[in-house]
């Protein structure tokens, strides 16, 4: 049980106090400081995830993010590649809104975009095989951030899925994502 100092007074919202919602807004950013170590240990989740591939959606995000780094992405866009999976485990059928969502407090709006949009434009790669429009990305041609979206699952996500590929360990993104979760929360439109 919370001690009383550290738990409001009211049981409806409506009751609550200038007090209570001073102590919800401290409280709630302690939390929020531990949101890198949570989004770690959801991305550690995905070991041994998805059977079928080669390699479980782990290592993809280490070879994705990897190959990012390798390729001179700044930080922000390396640590979107490592995560741009998380949301599998939990909505494989809309993961990458989910991962999108995670991100979205504290990286740009065209990062967000990628990450958001990476599902749909990675369907080139084998929509075709099973019936589906493997050009369902062109919708987005005249998006400033549509050229971007190819680039990252060209160059990055579609290629990560090889065992003979040695991506760096998850400790050397650890403090690149702790970096981008430490940021003050962007308002984005």
């Amino acid at each position: 049980m919370a001690d009383a100092m550290d738990t409001v007074t009211f049981t409806s919202m409506a009751e609550g106090t200038r007090e209570d919602y001073e102590l919800l807004e401290r409280l709630e950013a302690e939390f929020a400081e531990g949101t890198a170590d949570r989004v770690l240990a959801m991305l550690q989740d995905l070991s041994g995830s998805l059977s079928g591939y080669q390699v479980d959606r782990l290592e993809h995000s280490l070879q994705c993010a990897t190959r990012a780094h390798r390729d001179g992405a700044d930080e922000e866009m390396v640590v979107a590649a490592l995560l741009h999976d998380i949301g599998d485990l939990l909505s494989p059928f809309n993961h990458s809104e989910l991962a999108a969502a995670v991100l979205r407090p504290y990286v740009s709006e065209r990062t967000h975009w990628i990450v958001r949009h990476h599902g749909l434009f990675q369907s080139y790669y084998y929509a075709h095989h099973s019936g589906g429009d493997r050009n369902a990305r062109d919708a987005y041609r005249d998006h400033p951030w549509y050229q971007d979206t190819v680039d990252f699952c060209h160059r990055w996500d579609q290629s990560s899925f090889d065992p003979g590929y040695e991506s760096l360990p998850l400790e050397f993104f650890v403090p690149l994502v702790q970096r981008i979760f430490s940021r003050p929360p962007f308002q984005q439109s």
